[in-house]
């Protein structure tokens, strides 16, 4: 038994079944959890709704051991996929540390060595323990009663040193660090007594040679042990972000733990493997001298538009508990197109490339029609979850960088209710201001904070696309930073209906009454809108034609303006309004009285002038189109100053 989808009414049934008495397949719509943790557990996360993309079939091979991607982009769910039975062949250990875990790591210092270095060998410690446990249960599982010499001495160490039981990381740690600074582990498993022979050296010298000891044996332990590549080790590290600050010894913690993963594939070869899961903002802020050991490394997780269809598929599928196909996704259960886009291509445009903004903004729709009781999601629920879609966005990129950047939210409010496309000049003009305010109020930032260091920042993180060629770029990551002479940039459409920037330019919208007196103090509108003026019927059609052909040359003009393609087609849409309307009243005339044509052209000549304004304030103040612009609003108020006096028309050459 399944859902059938049947053409734009909602003819949802159950096969053999009559509608009424079947489930709405609204109601049973649902795209899974946020995160990848309660998605495995109450979600979807699981068979085959877990896309196995490159990102995930790289981890798994062990080429790059290194996944790098922004919040929600999918690295714990590749990360719980590894650990869980479906994923690894081996054995998974799944590392992730909490506050306290991470308070203790990076307090730990050794005198001697670089910070680097120190976390470097707490983060080898844990995964010797971790691997000395696995090898002891390995050996008695998988290899017989007889313990081999190595793995003898590796359960000895254990026990003498109180690490057989099967304690948080922070317990471990904390045993760690004690037993490194103070070279107190006991090493006599590995038939190494006290000292080490090492008097005099320093904190670090000691802590490195007893952790030499201990890798040693577990290697050997390995080596004895001769396994298969199906039984290797794979160390997982995730959630970093959850321990990491801004400040210098959580910079050394993650440089540590990735010192300490190239150190782990050398020391144990094959039979182990490190995959280390970091967000981007973490990773982009790192400098130590070895990063460029790592770029092989690393692998940086991006989603295609077509990545996502299938996830979205997939997803929608496994709730309905049905095949589903594309046609029926976006034309039966969605809508087909949304304000004239196909839905997908909605959807994708006004959310970041990731699975949880996807998922939200579905989930979102969802959430609308179910609770207005519809059967299918209409457009109409559509756009209501995109405003409150954009709302959440808007905030969680604040909190995404609120370490790294704290200040966005106040940087936010600079492009609100104004056009998404913001063009360099305008951007200057409008950060100028606030300048100070954010220098003083945010000084550890201080020298971020101008009008080029926060288009870096912006771009950076997704806020910001540039016009590069025929297309607006917007960075995931891998996209070539900002280059010099760039000017024109785009509000995300994610972002835009939260800021309310939905059209290119906050142009004004045509509307010839009433006047808005832009040049309320020329002696023209003055004179032009006296009490007692008196105009013929083709003085009326005279002044209604002046309007068309300044339209008219208005847009030929336009035509070679150097604006940005959106904002160009809005500017053409707003004159194009002024000249139709000036058509119709044309063809009215008859019926308009004297002092509404005055009227109407003035309103034309103040909404033109009104429109140069508003394209100087956009960077364009010395473009061709806004000085004409200037230029026939000022011809008209003459024309209809010479109407009332008996003069000449516009004085604009046709």
């Amino acid at each position: 038994m399944h859902l059938i989808f049947q053409g734009v009414d909602d003819l949802c049934m159950l096969e053999g079944c009559a509608m009424e008495n079947q489930p709405n397949p609204v109601s049973e719509l649902f795209f899974g959890r946020d995160d990848a943790e309660n998605d495995l557990t109450a979600g979807l996360l699981s068979g085959m709704v877990f896309q196995h993309t490159y990102a995930y079939r790289q981890a798994l091979s062990g080429r790059t051991p290194l996944i790098i991607g922004r919040k929600g982009a999918g690295k714990s769910a590749i990360c719980r996929r590894l650990a869980s039975p479906h994923g690894h062949s081996g054995t998974a250990v799944l590392i992730t540390p909490d506050d306290a875990a991470g308070d203790e790591i990076r307090r730990f210092e050794l005198q001697g060595v670089s910070s680097d270095t120190a976390k470097s060998l707490i983060w080898r410690y844990v995964f010797a323990i971790h691997a000395a446990r696995y090898l002891c249960g390995h050996a008695r599982a998988a290899h017989g009663w007889r313990s081999r010499t190595s793995v003898r001495a590796l359960r000895n160490f254990l026990e003498t040193n109180d690490e057989t039981g099967d304690e948080r990381l922070y317990e471990r740690l904390r045993r760690g660090i004690l037993g490194l600074q103070t070279a107190n582990l006991s090493l006599k498993a590995f038939g190494i007594e006290a000292g080490l022979g090492l008097s005099g050296a320093s904190e670090g010298a000691r802590a490195s040679r007893q952790l030499e000891i201990l890798e040693k044996g577990v290697a050997a332990a390995f080596t004895e042990l001769g396994c298969s590549q199906a039984h290797t080790l794979l160390f997982l590290v995730d959630q970093i972000e959850q321990v990491w600050t801004i400040d210098p010894d959580s910079h050394a913690l993650v440089t540590g733990l990735l010192l300490a993963s190239k150190e782990v594939t050398r020391r144990y070869g094959n039979s182990v493997r490190c995959t280390i899961f970091l967000r981007s903002d973490i990773y982009d802020t790192l400098v130590f001298s070895d990063a460029d050991k790592f770029h092989s490394d690393e692998l940086r997780i991006t989603w295609s538009r077509e990545e996502l269809d299938e996830l979205v598929l997939a997803r929608a599928a496994a709730s309905l508990k049905m095949e589903l196909t594309r046609e029926q996704l976006w034309g039966h259960v969605f809508p087909s197109t949304v304000l004239g886009e196909p839905t997908g291509e909605y959807l994708f445009q006004r959310s970041l490339p990731r699975p949880r903004d996807t998922i939200q903004f579905l989930n979102l729709c969802q959430q609308v029609a179910d609770k207005r009781g519809h059967r299918r999601i209409t457009e109409d629920d559509m756009l209501t979850a995109t405003g409150q879609f954009s709302r959440w966005k808007l905030t969680d990129l604040a909190r995404e960088y609120s370490i790294s950047h704290p200040f966005l939210a106040q940087l936010f409010l600079i492009f609100e209710n104004n056009g998404y496309v913001v063009m360099l000049p305008a951007l200057v003009s409008r950060f100028e201001p606030h300048r100070d305010r954010l220098q003083q109020d945010f000084a550890d930032y201080a020298e971020s904070l101008t009008a080029q260091g926060i288009l870096d920042v912006l771009f950076g993180i997704g806020f910001l696309g540039v016009k590069r060629g025929r297309g607006v770029v917007y960075s995931d990551g891998g996209q070539v930073t900002l280059q010099p002479g760039e000017s024109e940039f785009h509000v995300h459409p994610c972002f835009r209906s939260a800021l309310g920037a939905v059209d290119p330019a906050d142009l004004t919208p045509y509307n010839p009454s009433p006047i808005r007196n832009l040049y309320a103090g020329n002696t023209l509108i003055q004179a032009a809108t006296g009490s007692d003026i008196s105009f013929s019927i083709s003085r009326n059609a005279r002044l209604l034609d002046d309007i068309v052909r300044a339209c008219e040359r208005l847009l030929r003009q336009l035509m070679r303006a150097a604006l940005p393609e959106d904002m160009r087609a809005e500017v053409q849409t707003r004159i194009s309004h002024v000249m139709d309307d000036a058509r119709r009243r044309r063809e009215d005339q008859r019926d308009a009285s004297q002092s509404d044509v005055t009227t109407h052209v003035l309103g034309a000549s103040d909404f033109l002038g009104n429109l140069a304004v508003q394209l100087g304030e956009h960077g364009f103040r010395e473009e061709p189109i806004t000085r004409r612009l200037d230029d026939e609003a000022r011809a008209l108020i003459r024309s209809a100053g010479g109407a009332v006096g008996g003069g000449s028309g516009s004085a604009s050459p046709p």
